[in-house]
């Protein structure tokens, strides 16, 4: 059984910007992850191992939440969007003050290493997310929807 290439729907063009920014960032934290623990291992040993783990895993809490939101609730009405995107942020950001308040007293590891990875990791996923957007080919309007 063969598919017809013609039959198959057209893939949505605002769906593939959001999943280029999301594999962006999830290859962006990959790189983060292998550099972070090795200049922090080289910078702090152990303790710049942790802190840049945990500088990470912080920066995909913050920049991973909002595509998938984006993406969860793409064909959903605008106010379902606004919704979910704004819940998304409150609780990242409730999830990253916690961890940074939970680690505050501790000392495994490097306070610099986490600061480091953490805003190149946010800053990078920003530019990254900006990049897909920017490049991204998506219709002001939708071919023959207009009504006569």
């Amino acid at each position: 059984m063969t598919t017809d290439p013609a039959a198959a729907p057209a893939p949505d063009p605002t769906e593939s910007v959001f999943r280029r920014a999301l594999r962006d960032t999830g290859v962006l934290l990959g790189a983060l992850t292998v550099l972070g623990v090795g200049i922090g291992a080289l910078v702090a040993g152990q303790p710049g191992v942790w802190g840049a783990l945990i500088g990470v895993g912080l920066a995909l809490v913050f920049s991973g939440t909002t595509v998938v939101a984006m993406l969860r609730t793409l064909h959903s009405p605008p106010h379902t969007m606004a919704a979910v995107v704004m819940g998304t942020w409150l609780a990242k950001v409730l999830v990253v003050v916690v961890v940074l308040a939970l680690l505050r007293d501790h000392d495994f590891y490097s306070r610099g290493v986490l600061a480091a990875v953490l805003a190149l990791g946010v800053v990078a996923s920003a530019v990254l997310d900006f990049r897909a957007v920017n490049n991204g080919r998506v219709p002001y309007v939708e071919p023959g929807s207009g009504s006569r």
